[in-house]
């Protein structure tokens, strides 16, 4: 017999996206594990409630940085398994393109971890650089530099060469070239390594298809490949020359593509390497995806490939061109920031409340004879509709509802009217609702009808800053309660956040053979709260969260898992208001100067007085450090009569 937890399992798809670190435990409740297959775990819903207790309120941006790290082995374990199974001769190195979450925090993670294996860093601009400079790598591990490079930029890197780093400047345009030889003619002390990127012809898939191909907006052509090399030749610097990069695009869905595009790029890396070139890494760039759904499909949210089959045809296709070329096996060099960041970042935020989507009968309605005939009618429809009528019915819902709002445009029935017409309407429609999902197969009408009689549950962030790629790129994030997990959920739901703005919704959401435009949660408790968490954003998400409204940084909690369960390491407090309004300079003597000067003025006209004034001025100034989320400790929610 299938169990509540089983069934919630499945209908968030748990065991699908979770790649081993989600479960729910016998409470009901969402935990997590610190790696695949081990057996410690952290509660989510204790977690929060202990950050509540230290005035730390959602919503709450968990990090669990033992995930990071488990991605890193599992990279790791998988590139090792396909080298000894190939018999490949080179070896496999990563680094970390810090654009995908530059905090501290997740690179030093990434580092500690990734140092037993001499992996290390990518920048692609001068802010990156300058912070990569100063982390401590392995001493064999590399710094590619990616990019359009000034001067400043590559006299940075030759600082980092002159350090000890093994940098590598990777040529995105040919006067990047005239920059680094002419730093390198006056430069005492160990150069740098260079890199060409080469615009291949494969292009990848998904979303950043794009970014890939002969229009791509990084890489060189065969021809500008080859002026490199002469130029380098010329000024004797050949040596330089070390690394062969591309990279077709992020998210990459398909493995048939992966596998065309390492073909060329080996050919390419052979040809060059026959021209007495002393290259020896060959860089594959990003892209490895995440199965944000679990579908493991080409799917723009999904993968269908595993680190493992990645790793495979990665090794085995450069490996068989290598050989056919007769050149030694390069070392590989990968840049897979999604999928080491991605899984250990998850923000976790309560519902407010419940966003009413139809029209209620506040005060219930009373039929009498002198009701207009299109309300009698949706009345008579109301009480007779069956599981074998639904249909017919609630077309003849639809004709009646159009019928009224003609007959009150015409000024022939009361806003009275029209107000009881509306309630019986949307009860007839919830009830074919209901009947409809009983049915084996559910008509497209009702799909649609479903999703517009969906609940609205108002959730305390932004989707602008916190999950800003759904937002711009319709990307799916897993979504899932932390809690009441051992309860069947029986509202079918869309969120909305707490901006101003009618894009700030989130009506898809992750299903394994489809995209659900409802998603399924528990009614709101008065008073009681009820947490969401969304789950795989610690890739993209935070570095591109903007501005809008001001809504800053979420509170921020490090966690680590252990044998007892969990131990809360850090925690950083979000933006407060003062902060976020200073970020769009309005300065903090500003404000506090300029509200002052209306009270004043209010004080001169005798509308307040000194008292009034002082008390209204230190209010105002100490909202300076409130947080700039809502601050409510339950749900609120609306009594709500469905049909039956």
């Amino acid at each position: 017999m299938t169990t509540a937890i089983e069934q919630t399992l499945e209908t968030y798809g748990i065991e699908n996206w979770g790649a081993g670190y989600f479960d729910v435990n016998r409470k009901g409740n969402l935990i997590i594990h610190p790696a695949e297959g081990d057996a410690r775990s952290a509660d989510l819903k204790e977690i929060i409630e202990d950050l509540a207790r230290r005035g730390i309120n959602a919503p709450v941006l968990l990090r669990f940085p033992q995930l990071v790290a488990a991605q890193v082995r599992k990279l790791q374990r998988a590139f090792s398994k396909s080298i000894r199974e190939y018999e490949y001769q080179g070896s496999h190195m990563c680094v970390y393109p810090m654009k995908v979450n530059q905090q501290r925090s997740v690179v030093e993670e990434y580092l500690r971890e990734g140092s037993r294996y001499d992996f290390g860093l990518e920048a692609g601009s001068k802010a990156e650089l300058y912070a990569a400079l100063a982390l401590e790598q392995p001493a064999d591990s590399l710094l590619v530099l990616n990019g359009f490079k000034d001067q400043e930029f590559i006299q940075l890197a030759f600082a980092g060469a002159t350090v000890g780093k093994r940098v590598v400047i990777v040529i995105e345009k040919l006067n990047e070239l005239d920059h680094v030889l002419n730093t390198a003619e006056r430069h005492e002390g160990p150069l740098p390594m260079l890199g060409i990127r080469v615009k291949l012809y494969s292009k990848g898939s998904g979303r950043w298809e794009k970014s890939g191909g002969e229009a791509a907006k990084f890489g060189l052509t065969t021809t500008e490949i080859l002026e490199v090399i002469r130029r380098l030749e010329e000024a004797d610097r050949i040596d330089m020359l070390k690394l062969l990069h591309f990279h077709i695009g992020s998210q990459l869905t398909d493995i048939k593509r992966i596998k065309n595009a390492m073909k060329e790029a080996a050919r390419v890396y052979a040809k060059v390497y026959q021209m007495k070139v002393p290259i020896d890494l060959l860089d594959v760039g990003g892209g490895m995806a995440v199965d944000y759904d679990g579908s493991k499909t080409a799917f723009d949210s999904s993968a269908n490939y595993s680190a493992q089959e990645f790793a495979n045809d990665v090794i085995y296709t450069i490996k068989l061109v290598c050989d056919d070329e007769n050149v030694p096996h390069p070392t590989i060099i990968q840049e897979s920031g999604r999928f080491l960041s991605a899984y250990h970042a998850i923000l976790v935020t309560n519902v407010l409340d419940e966003i009413e989507t139809v029209v209620e009968d506040i005060t219930p309605i009373e039929l009498d004879d002198d009701d207009p005939q299109v309300v009698i009618e949706l009345s008579d429809l109301r009480e007779s509709i069956t599981v074998k009528n639904y249909r017919e019915y609630y077309h003849d819902a639809l004709e009646h509802r159009e019928e009224l709002f003609t007959l009150f445009n015409l000024g022939l029935i009361s806003l009275e009217d029209r107000a009881k017409g509306e309630v019986l309407f949307w009860d007839v429609c919830e009830r074919a609702d209901k009947y409809a999902q009983q049915a084996k197969y559910v008509a497209e009408e009702f799909d649609d009808l479903r999703r517009l009689l969906c609940a609205k549950y108002l959730t305390n962030f932004s989707v602008f800053r916190s999950v800003p790629d759904h937002w711009a790129l319709d990307q799916l994030f897993p979504i899932v309660p932390i809690h009441g997990l051992n309860k069947p959920p029986t509202e079918y739901t869309t969120l909305c956040d707490i901006t101003c703005d009618s894009d700030g919704i989130i009506d898809k959401f992750v299903d394994l053979h489809d995209v659900k435009h409802v998603l399924e949660l528990h009614p709101l408790v008065a008073g009681e709260p009820y947490y969401l968490a969304f789950a795989l954003v610690g890739a993209y998400q935070e570095v591109m969260g903007n501005n809008h409204n001001l809504f800053g940084a979420p509170h921020e909690a490090h966690i680590h898992i252990d044998d007892e369960g969990y131990l809360i390491k850090k925690v950083i407090r979000g933006t407060t208001v003062g902060e976020a309004a200073e970020r769009a300079r309005y300065d903090r003597s500003f404000l506090h100067d300029g509200f002052r000067r209306l009270i004043n003025q209010r004080v001169k006209d005798s509308e307040l007085t000194e008292a009034e004034g002082t008390e209204l001025a230190e209010f105002y100034e100490s909202r300076y450090g409130a947080y700039t989320y809502l601050e409510v400790n339950g749900a609120r929610t609306r009594s709500r009569r469905r049909g039956d």
